[in-house]
C-alpha cells in the first residue's frame, strides 16, 4: 500500500450533511512500527468479519433513507455518510476519526479547505475504548458524538466529554436489573466472568457490592485474558483452559457474563476446550448464562462451528427495542451493487454466502460465484438477523436524533431569514458544536413509536429488554422477549418478568434452576454461619425451646406471643392451654379424695376420744389439748382443699396463712403435749416444785404464745404484700400458669421457717422425754410423728422449687396430708388400737403401772 494511511474498508453517501460513523465489523492485525520509521498502516492479516455487526451499517443506512424520503423532516435537504471501520483498534481508530475529520481524503488535521466536507456529528463507537479513543479527538472539536457502547468511557462522561451522547440507557440500571433477576428466582450462589481489563474489572466491582447489599454471594469472579486475534487465542490455550472451573463447578449453575466481544470469544474456547478434554458434548454444561447488553450471540465468525445449544436458555439484557416493520422490507431488497465500490456489502455477501463476486478475486473462500439471487432471510439466525438487534436500533436512534435535532436547528431562527424553506443551499451556515443547544433536550417518537431523549448525563432515557434464547440442533433461534428494566415505570413496575414465558436449558427439565450454596433451612430451622465461608453458605439449626420460624431462610427463631407456644416441629404457635389444679383432673380426684379420708378418719378418731374421754387413757396428758390436736389436723387436713381449683383473691389470701396458722397450732399442741409429759414426771418427784406448773395453765400459754407469734407474722404478712392471683407465661412453653403470686416470698419463708422452728423443738424435748416409762410415756409417739413431720418439709422444700404450675400445688397439697397424716397416725393411732381392740389395757391400774 503505497498511501500509509490507505484504509482498505469504508462507506460513502454524499448528501448536504454528513454523519460520521465509526463502525466496528472488521479484525486485522497491523504490524509494529518503530519510531525511526515514518508513520503509516500494514495489514499484516485479515482474522474475520463479524457479519452479525454488519447489520449496524445496514440500520444507519436504512434510517438515513428514511430521512431523506420523510418530507417532515430537513425538506430540501439531504442527508448522507462516511463510514469507517474501527478494527478495533486504536491507531486505526483515531486514525479514521481524523480521516472523518479533514479533506481530500487526507488526513490534514485543524484545516479544511473543502467546505463541502458538512460533517455535523459522528457516531461510534461500539465499546467504551473506542468511544474513548474517538472522544479524545471529538471533544476538541466539540463535534456531537453519539456512541451506542454500554460502559460509558469515563466516570463522569456529562463533565469530562461533554460533546459525548450515548443512545443506550446507564449501565447502572443494567447492573439493578441483574441484582432484580437473582432476587427473583433466589438464586444467592453465582459466577461472575468479565475480561481482565478496566471495563471488566469496573463490572465485576460494582456488581458485587450490590449482589452483596442484597444478599447474593459471588462464588467466583474470573477474568478472561484480552486477546486481540486468533493466534493470540491459540497461544493462550493453557491459560484459558486453566479455568475450567468457570464450567466444571456443579455448585454455581448460574453465570453472568459481561458479555463484551473479547469475553464471549475467550469464552466459546473456554467451553470448546472443555468438551474436548472431557470428550464431552457442550450442551452437557447446563448452566443459565445471564449476559449483558453487549451479547451478539454470535459475534466471531468460530460459531460456524460452535455449538450454539450451550446457550440454550440463556438470559440476556438488550437496550430496549422496537419492531421496525419497514427494516425487514428494506433488507429483503438488499443486494451488492456490481457498479458500486462498496466495501462493506461486498465483502459480508462473500462471508455470509461463501461465495465471490464476479468483480472479486479477493474475499471469496471458494470457487463460488456468487449468483446475485441469494437472500439474507435464508441465512441462519445465528449469522445475520432479520429484525434488527437492539444496538442496531440504537444506531438507528441516534442518526433520527441527528436528524430531528437538524430539522429543529433549521425551524428554530427567529432572526434569521428562512432561505432554507424556499430555496436549496450549497452548504449550511452552521458549525457542528451548535447543535448541543438542541441536541441534549431533544424529544421526539421515532417510527417505531418509542420517544427517544437524552436525560441530564446525555444518556438514552430508555430502560432493557429482558432476552430468552432458545436455540435448537440445527444451529436457530428464537430471541423471546420475557422482561423490561423500566425506570420511567411507576413504583413496583421498574422491574417485570413473565416466568411462563422462560425455557430453561433442558438439563434443567424446564423446572426453576436452583442457585444456592446449600439447600434452604425450612421452617422450624435458622441459618447457622459456617465459620469461613461466604454468608450464603450456612447450616441449618432447630430453633431452641421456646421459638419458632414459620418462614425459609430466617436468621433467627423468633419468640410466639406470650398466649402462644411453638409445636412440634417448631413451624408454628398454638395457644397455650391453662395451667392450674383442677378437683376433675385425676391428680386432683386423688388429692381430693386423700384429704376427704384423712379429715374422715381424723373426724372418727376424735369421736373415739370424745366417746371415751373419761378412760385413763384419753384423760391421760391433757384431754383438752388432745381435742385441740385431732380438731387442727382435721382443719390441716381440709385446709389443703383451699389450694385446689381456679386461683382467686380470696382463696390466694387464706391459702398459706390458713395452712400456717392450722399447722402452728397443731405443732404447739405436740410441743405442749411433750412438755407436759416431762412436767409431769418431774412433778412427781418428792419436794419437787414443778407441780404448780403441772395443768392447763401451762398448755395453754404454750399453745397461745406459739399461735400467736405466727399469727403475728401471718398478719405482717397480708398487710405489706398479701398474695394475689397472678399468671405466669414463661415458666412453661406451653401453659399458661394460673397461680396465687405469693406477694412476699421472705414472709413466706418466715411462715415455713417458723413451723420448722416448732417442728424441731418439740422433736428435740420428744426425743429427750423418749425414755420415760412406756405405759405413761407417749414421747416415743410424738418423737416419731415429729421425724417424719421433720423430713417430709425438709423434702418439700427442693421438690416446690424445683417444679411449676400445678404440681408445685400438687406438692404443697401432698406434704401438708402426708405431714398431718404422719402426725394423726404416729400419735393416736396406737391410743385408738388400745381403747377399740385392747380395752383391758385402757385401765388406771395400766396408766400408772411401772415398767
Amino acid at each position: 500500500m503505497t498511501d500509509p494511511f490507505q484504509v482498505p474498508y469504508k462507506c460513502y453517501k454524499t448528501g448536504l450533511l454528513i454523519i460520521g460513523v465509526i463502525a466496528t465489523q472488521f479484525g486485522c492485525v497491523f504490524d509494529e512500527i518503530p519510531f525511526r520509521e515514518h508513520p503509516k498502516t500494514n495489514f499484516v492479516d485479515e482474522i474475520g468479519v463479524v457479519l452479525k455487526k454488519y447489520q449496524h451499517v445496514l440500520s444507519l443506512e436504512f434510517a438515513v433513507k428514511e430521512v431523506n424520503e420523510n418530507p417532515k423532516i430537513l425538506p430540501n435537504v439531504t442527508l448522507g455518510f462516511h463510514i469507517y471501520d474501527s478494527f478495533a483498534n486504536a491507531r486505526m481508530t483515531q486514525q479514521n476519526t481524523l480521516k472523518l475529520l479533514s479533506s481530500w481524503k487526507r488526513i490534514v488535521p485543524n484545516f479544511s479547505c473543502d467546505m463541502q466536507n458538512g460533517l455535523i456529528a459522528i457516531i461510534g463507537g461500539l465499546d467504551s475504548d473506542i468511544s474513548l479513543n474517538m472522544a479524545a479527538l471529538l471533544s476538541i472539536y466539540k463535534i456531537p458524538q453519539i456512541a451506542y457502547s454500554i460502559f460509558a468511557p469515563v466516570k463522569n462522561p456529562k463533565i469530562q466529554l461533554p460533546s459525548f451522547y450515548r443512545t443506550v440507557p446507564n449501565e447502572e440500571l443494567q447492573y439493578t436489573g441483574i441484582v432484580h433477576l437473582f432476587l427473583h428466582f433466589l438464586w444467592t450462589w453465582v459466577g461472575i466472568i468479565a475480561a481482565d481489563d478496566d471495563d471488566g474489572e469496573k463490572f465485576v466491582q460494582v456488581l458485587r457490592k450490590m449482589l452483596y447489599q442484597n444478599g447474593v454471594c459471588t462464588a467466583f469472579s474470573e477474568k478472561t485474558p484480552v486477546l486481540s486475534h486468533t493466534l493470540e487465542m491459540l497461544q493462550a490455550f493453557e491459560s484459558i483452559q486453566s479455568k475450567g472451573s468457570l464450567i466444571t463447578n456443579s455448585k454455581v449453575k448460574v453465570l453472568v457474563v459481561n458479555a463484551e466481544p473479547q469475553t464471549t470469544a475467550c469464552l466459546i474456547w473456554l467451553i470448546y476446550f472443555y468438551s474436548v478434554s472431557e470428550n464431552s458434548a457442550e450442551t452437557s454444561i447446563g448452566k443459565v448464562w445471564i449476559m449483558t447488553a453487549h451479547w451478539d450471540f454470535s459475534s466471531q465468525s468460530e460459531h460456524r462451528n460452535f455449538n450454539i445449544q450451550v446457550f440454550d436458555g440463556a438470559l440476556s439484557f438488550a437496550i430496549h427495542s422496537s419492531h421496525v416493520p419497514e427494516f425487514t422490507k428494506f433488507l429483503q431488497i438488499l443486494h451488492p451493487n456490481p457498479k458500486k465500490r462498496e466495501d462493506f456489502i461486498r465483502v459480508f455477501w462473500e462471508k455470509a454466502f461463501n461465495c465471490s463476486l464476479l468483480d472479486s478475486s479477493e474475499h471469496g473462500e471458494s470457487n463460488n460465484i456468487c449468483t446475485g439471487h441469494e437472500k439474507l432471510e435464508n441465512l441462519p439466525g445465528f449469522v445475520f438477523e432479520m429484525s434488527m438487534t437492539d444496538q442496531s436500533y440504537s444506531i438507528y436512534n441516534a442518526v433520527h436524533a441527528i436528524a430531528q435535532t437538524m430539522h429543529k436547528m433549521y425551524t428554530f431562527r427567529p432572526k434569521l431569514n428562512t432561505i432554507m424553506d424556499r430555496v436549496r443551499v450549497d452548504r449550511p451556515f452552521f458549525q457542528p458544536w451548535q447543535l448541543h443547544r438542541f441536541l441534549k433536550s431533544i424529544s421526539f417518537n421515532n417510527s417505531a413509536g418509542d420517544t427517544v431523549s437524552f436525560d441530564e448525563n446525555k444518556e438514552l432515557q430508555a430502560g432493557f429488554d429482558i432476552i430468552n434464547w432458545v436455540t435448537f440442533p440445527n444451529r436457530s433461534f428464537l430471541r423471546v422477549k420475557v422482561g423490561r428494566m423500566d425506570p420511567q415505570a411507576s413504583a413496583g413496575q421498574v422491574f417485570t418478568i413473565n416466568d411462563e414465558a422462560i425455557t430453561w436449558h433442558s438439563m434443567f427439565n424446564q423446572e426453576l434452576p436452583v442457585a444456592m450454596c446449600n439447600n434452604k433451612c425450612h421452617p422450624g430451622y435458622s441459618r447457622k454461619k459456617k465459620e469461613g465461608e461466604p454468608f450464603c453458605c450456612y447450616d441449618c439449626a432447630p430453633c431452641p425451646d421456646g421459638k419458632f420460624s414459620d418462614q425459609i431462610d430466617i436468621d433467627d427463631c423468633f419468640k410466639c406471643p406470650e398466649h402462644q407456644f411453638p409445636n412440634r416441629d417448631k413451624d408454628q404457635c398454638l395457644p397455650k392451654i391453662v395451667n392450674f389444679l383442677t378437683f376433675g383432673e385425676p391428680l386432683g380426684i386423688i388429692l381430693t379424695f386423700l384429704a376427704s379420708s384423712f379429715s374422715l378418719l381424723t373426724a372418727l378418731v376424735l369421736g373415739v376420744f370424745i366417746k371415751n374421754k373419761d378412760t385413763p387413757i384419753v384423760k391421760a396428758n391433757n384431754r383438752d389439748l388432745t381435742y385441740s390436736l385431732l380438731i387442727s389436723l382435721l382443719l390441716c387436713f381440709l385446709c389443703s382443699l383451699l389450694f385446689m381449683g381456679r386461683p382467686q383473691t380470696v382463696t390466694c389470701f387464706l391459702r398459706q396463712t390458713t395452712f400456717g396458722m392450722i399447722f402452728s397450732v397443731a405443732i404447739s399442741c405436740v410441743l405442749a403435749k411433750t412438755i407436759t409429759v416431762i412436767m409431769a414426771f418431774t412433778a412427781t418427784k418428792p419436794g419437787s416444785r414443778m407441780r404448780k406448773w403441772v395443768g392447763k395453765r401451762l398448755t395453754n400459754a404454750i399453745l397461745l404464745a406459739s399461735s400467736l407469734i405466727q399469727a403475728a407474722v401471718c398478719a405482717g404478712w397480708l398487710c405489706t404484700a398479701p398474695p394475689f392471683p397472678d399468671i405466669d407465661m414463661h415458666s412453661l412453653n406451653d401453659e399458661i400458669i394460673e397461680e396465687c403470686n405469693e406477694g412476699s416470698a421472705t414472709m413466706f419463708y418466715c411462715v415455713l421457717g417458723y413451723l420448722g422452728l416448732l417442728a424441731f423443738v418439740s422433736f428435740t424435748v420428744a426425743f429427750l422425754a423418749r425414755k420415760l416409762p412406756d405405759s405413761f410415756n407417749e414421747a416415743k409417739f410424738i418423737t416419731f410423728s415429729m421425724l417424719i413431720f421433720c423430713i417430709v418439709w425438709l423434702s418439700f422444700v427442693p421438690s416446690y422449687l424445683s417444679t411449676k404450675g400445678k404440681y408445685m400445688v400438687a406438692v404443697e397439697i401432698f406434704t401438708i396430708l402426708v405431714s398431718s397424716a404422719g402426725l394423726l397416725s404416729c400419735i393416736f393411732f396406737p391410743k385408738c388400737y388400745i381403747i377399740i381392740w385392747r380395752p383391758a389395757l385402757n385401765t388406771k391400774d395400766q396408766v400408772i403401772k411401772k415398767t
